[in-house]
């Protein structure tokens, strides 16, 4: 049986479905890209490990965490073991195999952060234009209804027509709102997420720049 509304509304309410299947995704996504624990504080306790110089600490504590951030911070700390009692580097070319490490790993890590939001960013779109092209064919029916042979109107073919038209309108609009609501809390997750791995990564590069390796 068709949904009151015509087939445009059933259309729409696959978008949305799209749109909440997709949202999921990446909550659960983002929530473990975000690891454990604030972002900040996270970089801090890496901040003062760095200083006191206890990499194993530092180490151990982006196991803690398990995020993004993590990542690109074991990575730069990693490279630093491996390179810092290199006597066949000096010390600029080992802070730059850091720093191109560090940079490596990023760039691994944010296609991941905005995988699909490019979906939810289309679906914003689509609903609406899908609920006007809706409310356009309803408003086609319900004048077709107007104007029957003979004069009289089809009240039922009327009623029926206006009715698909603020169908698809509303569906479209709802469908719209949720896609650019989540677009927008998604998007401000992965900024959080990319700001401290930015942090971080300037955060490493530079504490090893300041030492002696």
């Amino acid at each position: 049986t068709v949904f009151k509304g015509g087939y445009i509304v059933q259309i729409l309410f696959a978008i949305v479905f799209i749109v909440i299947t997709f949202s999921i995704e990446r909550f659960f996504t983002l929530s473990k890209a975000k690891g454990r624990g604030k972002i900040d504080n996270f970089i801090r306790e890496i901040r003062s490990k760095l200083n006191s110089d206890q990499i194993n600490e530092a180490l151990e504590l982006c196991d803690t965490q398990r995020g993004s951030v993590a990542n690109v911070v074991r990575a730069g700390l990693q490279k630093y073991e491996n390179v810092k009692n290199d006597s066949g580097l000096d010390r600029e070319s080992k802070i730059q195999a850091v720093k191109e490490e560090i940079q490596e790993a990023t760039s691994l890590e944010l296609p991941m952060l905005s995988k699909n939001l490019f979906i939810i960013s289309t679906c914003a779109s689509i609903a609406t234009l899908v609920g006007l092209i809706g409310t356009v064919i309803g408003m086609i029916k319900s004048f077709g209804a107007l104007g029957e042979e003979g004069g009289t109107v089809d009240a039922s073919a009327l009623s029926s027509g206006i009715s698909e038209a603020l169908i698809n309108t509303a569906v479209g609009i709802t469908g719209s709102c949720i896609a650019i609501i989540m677009y927008n809390y998604f998007s401000n997750k992965i900024d959080a997420i990319t700001h401290g791995i930015d942090e971080a990564g300037f955060t490493v590069s530079q504490t090893f720049s300041s030492k002696n390796i």
